[in-house]
Parts: C-alpha cells; sequence; structure tokens
C-alpha cells in the first residue's frame, strides 16, 4: 500500500511527464482506482468519511480535477 505521499509523487510525475492523452487520463484514473481500493473511498458521497478522511479526499479529488473527460 503506498502512501498518500507516494500517490502525490506518481501525480505530481504524470502532470509533469510528457504522457498526452488519453493515456495521461487513464494513469490518472488508475491512481484513483488504487486509492479507492486502498483507502476505501466511498463510491457515492459520504460527508462522515470524508470529514474523517480529509488528506485522502482532498489528493482523491485534485487528481479527478486534473483529469481530461
Amino acid at each position: 500500500m503506498r502512501t498518500l505521499s507516494q500517490i502525490n509523487q506518481a501525480y505530481e510525475e504524470i502532470i509533469l511527464g510528457n504522457t498526452r492523452e488519453p493515456f495521461r487520463s487513464r494513469k490518472l484514473a488508475d491512481l484513483m482506482d488504487e486509492m479507492e481500493r486502498e483507502y476505501k473511498v466511498p463510491a457515492k458521497r459520504n460527508e462522515a468519511w470524508e470529514n474523517k478522511n480529509r488528506a485522502v479526499i482532498a489528493l482523491y479529488r485534485k487528481i479527478s480535477m486534473s483529469r481530461d473527460l
């Protein structure tokens, strides 16, 4: 299991790298999938979970907003 710091580092490498679309968004989606599995990010918005896991949801949303949908 990677730490949030390690996932953020992978995110930065994807964003700053030379990967073009649609591969860039796919790599970001893979990071989100990893977070969903490892940190149990709920499929539907859950305020109670988000309040307990602020750092996780902040990184998850940062990655999500960086995708080219």
